[in-house]
């Protein structure tokens, strides 16, 4: 193959996945799980009784794939879910997982993301592009495409590589450069990996990084992935948003939002409040310096002037959603009135109000947040103020860890 990256991909697909384990596990991540999507792009209100046409681009082995057309078809979705990648190896992978979970929403494409507007595929309510934009000669170009056939009303869920989490990477990879022969096939440099990966010394930047660790269990398609690269680079927030807004794009959040604000690093009022000066980007652009182990920034994004209105609000009717846990299970974690969250080898904690475990556990995905409020004043005699402060403390850490999201009645 003539692009260095497609035919790597072909030789080593990257996640590497087991096919037979569709029987077993659905692999759950940001972006493109529903809730969120719903949540970060189209205001808690999306009608998944009607029609969505959803394109995964850069599809790779299928995790976006996989997760978007199972809980579409779990919705009953009349939904269509586009792949298109340019490995064939990859591909029939992302097929075989299809099959095996008997998906018949989903459509299979070969080719470059940069083709799409050529594609006549029609627009798309939603886009996955994971890991494949810093992989591209021209990112924006990539990032121009893609934007081409979004909807006017929907949006992106991306993720790029984080400059500053990949500490070690890219000296690692420069030192793969020099050990390797030219025209030397990715087996040899493999074994070459390895070899260094063992004699890396403690000192070594990539070896103290903490955020990155796929290459420790010794699977050759990570050890291609992160060291022997045909082309990769990694981005800072500031970026991001100058990449987003050449496409016409804005972010509406960073995943998982709490990583993006620096108050949740430090408890000196004097910084805090110099802080708080600052635009959301730049204090997103100083919670990334002062965390320093973002490997890989995920976001959601749609066209420029829609952000304010993308993203869900916590009003009365808005119905909460809990994720990845029931409440019963996620009220077992609070500990002293707080929950600890660990995040590429960072672990930090929490404070939640005091009525954080009595509100989680009437949230049922059906209740809205006044009923939560009536049920609470029923049983425990509790005053409308106390509720909606407690509830506003327990919205922003909850959506701030990923743990909540937003649906509007009807939807």
């Amino acid at each position: 193959m003539s692009d260095p990256v497609a035919g790597q991909y072909e030789s080593y697909p990257y996640p590497s996945r087991n096919p037979q384990d569709e029987k077993s596990r659905l692999i759950d991540g940001s972006p493109s799980n529903l809730a969120e999507v719903d949540h970060y792009v189209f205001g808690g209100s999306r009608d998944f009784r009607l029609p969505f046409r959803a394109l995964v681009a850069g599809g790779g082995t299928g995790d976006a794939l996989i997760l978007l057309a199972q809980k579409l078809a779990d919705r009953h979705c009349p939904a269509e879910v586009h792949y298109i990648d340019l490995s064939a190896a990859s591909r029939r992978i992302a097929e075989a997982r299809a099959k095996i979970r008997g998906l018949t929403n989903v459509h299979f494409h070969t080719g470059s993301l940069l083709d799409l507007p050529a594609m006549n595929l029609g627009r798309f309510d939603y886009i996955d592009c994971c890991g494949v934009l810093h992989h591209l000669e021209n990112p924006a170009a990539g990032l121009a495409a893609l934007a081409s056939v979004m909807a006017p009303d929907g949006g992106m869920g991306l993720m790029l590589y984080g400059a500053l989490g990949r500490r070690g990477v890219y000296d690692a990879q420069a030192m793969m450069k020099m050990l390797g022969e030219a025209g030397e096939p990715l087996k040899g440099g493999i074994d070459l990996a390895k070899r260094l990966i063992d004699q890396l010394p403690e000192t070594n930047a990539l070896v103290r990084n903490s955020a990155i660790g796929d290459y420790r269990r010794g699977e050759d398609a990570a050890i291609v992935d992160l060291l022997l690269h045909a082309r990769d680079r990694a981005y800072r927030v500031e970026e991001i948003d100058t990449l987003m807004r050449g496409a016409g794009l804005e972010i509406v959040s960073f995943i998982n939002p709490w990583r993006y604000d620096p108050d949740n690093y430090l408890n000196d009022a004097k910084l805090k409040g110099r802080l708080a000066q600052l635009s959301a980007l730049d204090r997103a652009r100083f919670a990334e310096m002062l965390a320093g182990n973002i490997k890989s920034h995920i976001c959601y994004v749609v066209a420029a002037g829609r952000a304010a209105s993308a993203m869900a609000q916590p009003d009365a009717t808005a119905i909460p959603l809990l994720r990845e846990a029931d409440a019963p299970t996620l009220a077992r974690l609070i500990k002293d009135d707080r929950i600890a969250v660990r995040s590429d080898g960072l672990e930090m904690s929490f404070a939640l109000p005091r009525l954080a475990v009595a509100i989680l556990l009437r949230v049922n995905g059906q209740r809205s947040v006044s009923e939560i409020q009536q049920t609470l004043e029923r049983e425990a005699g509790l005053r409308a103020a106390a509720f909606d402060k407690d509830f506003a403390a327990l919205y922003k850490v909850m959506t701030g860890i990923g743990r909540m999201t937003i649906r509007r009645p009807g939807s």
